[in-house]
């Protein structure tokens, strides 16, 4: 087992995040108060609040949480549910907990660093990239290719982060027909799911479809509540979510109780929750859209299948590393550049950026980009 790598992503956040005037690359949507939440409480869960114990919780998560995460799902039980302290927590457990030296992992690229990072630090990795030239398809038989007789997973992530990119349902399910044959677990990183730009393209869950399916969410990205730091995976493998639970008494062991009984209450009026976050989408991207259509000689761009973040290419002479700097401190627009999505799998594009739009400042931030840009030209 290999030390791991500083995290290249939230290094850069932890420089800029909070610095920034405008935060033009967010991957979560836009948060809300806590009494903005507790206003779409039950009543029974208004009551449970205002006496609600602040001592340790249950490891598996609070039991009302597990039934409403369930009830997510088609065909997932509360006993199938493990929560944890957000997705990254979640991640890092289920890694630990399903590979050892000998084995091998094939994963998605490009994708969130961790999703690589952990596997590499345990076990031989193999990427696998979508196709940039091709609208990010995902090439089936190069994954197929791949499997070796030590593969024990295969790791996926769509809606992907940082592109967008939603494969087809039968590509998906011709994913899990490849691993199912070779007896390989799927792990399926579905934080964005809800988000997408056609109710159609939705896939289905991966706990709800393959017995040896690891779904991964939270309620950071598509709810827009990443403050409660509350992520689960659900599983129909009951002993390995017992090894996952036995890795996590090293890490979090257990949840925030407010947060957990916050992450219910908004898990029950989930409707309430998502439905405003898809109309700020669908009121942002035809402004990002036009932004770049605008400057169509910097940056090309396309609309993402899902979530609320894109990987647009730049063309300008300096690079995407010189302008993204430049762009952040001469005028506080923070984007991500591509150097934070390398992999050490294989290559990666170096001339694109993630760009956000799920926060309801959208159009004064790209009137200061606007102006960086005019400025830039003059």
């Amino acid at each position: 087992m290999s030390r791991l790598k500083p995290f290249a992503l939230e290094v850069y956040f932890s420089k800029w995040e909070f610095k920034a005037q405008y935060h033009m690359c967010a991957s979560d949507m836009q948060s809300m108060t806590i009494s903005e939440l507790l206003s779409m409480a039950e009543d029974a869960d208004q009551e449970v609040w205002k006496d609600l114990s602040l001592g340790y919780t249950e490891s598996f998560g609070r039991p009302g949480l597990r039934e409403t995460i369930a009830t997510t799902y088609e065909s997932v039980d509360p006993s199938e549910v493990l929560c944890f302290a957000g997705g990254q927590d979640a991640l890092h457990a289920a890694m630990r907990a399903l590979l050892a030296a000998e084995d091998h992992a094939i994963v998605i690229t490009p994708n969130y660093q961790s999703s690589e990072s952990i596997p590499v630090s345990i076990c031989s990795v193999t990427g696998i990239p979508l196709n940039a030239e091709k609208n990010w398809d995902l090439d089936l038989q190069r994954l197929r290719d791949a499997i070796r007789p030590d593969t024990r997973l295969i790791s996926i992530n769509f809606p992907n982060n940082p592109t967008g990119k939603i494969i087809s349902h039968d590509a998906l399910h011709a994913i899990v027909d490849m691993a199912r044959e070779h007896g390989i677990y799927v792990f399926s990183d579905e934080v964005f799911r809800f988000l997408e730009r056609k109710p159609e393209i939705r896939l289905p869950q991966v706990a709800d479809i393959y017995e040896r399916g690891l779904s991964l969410n939270n309620m950071s990205k598509a709810y827009g509540l990443p403050g409660l730091r509350i992520g689960w995976i659900a599983c129909k493998d009951k002993q390995l979510l017992r090894r996952m639970e036995n890795v996590r008494h090293y890490t979090s062991l257990c949840n925030s109780a407010p947060s957990e009984l916050f992450a219910e209450i908004a898990l029950k009026a989930r409707a309430q929750v998502l439905e405003p976050n898809r109309n700020l989408i669908a009121r942002n991207l035809p402004l990002l859209t036009d932004f770049f259509e605008e400057y169509r000689d910097l940056f090309e761009w396309y609309i993402p299948d899902g979530g609320c973040i894109g990987y647009p290419r730049y063309l300008g002479p300096e690079g995407v590393e010189k302008f993204t700097e430049t762009l952040v401190e001469e005028s506080g627009v923070l984007l991500l550049p591509a150097s934070l999505f390398r992999s050490d799998l294989g290559p990666t594009p170096v001339d694109r950026f993630r760009v956000g739009y799920g926060r309801k400042n959208m159009a004064e931030g790209l009137c200061a980009w606007r102006r960086h840009l005019e400025k830039k030209a003059a």
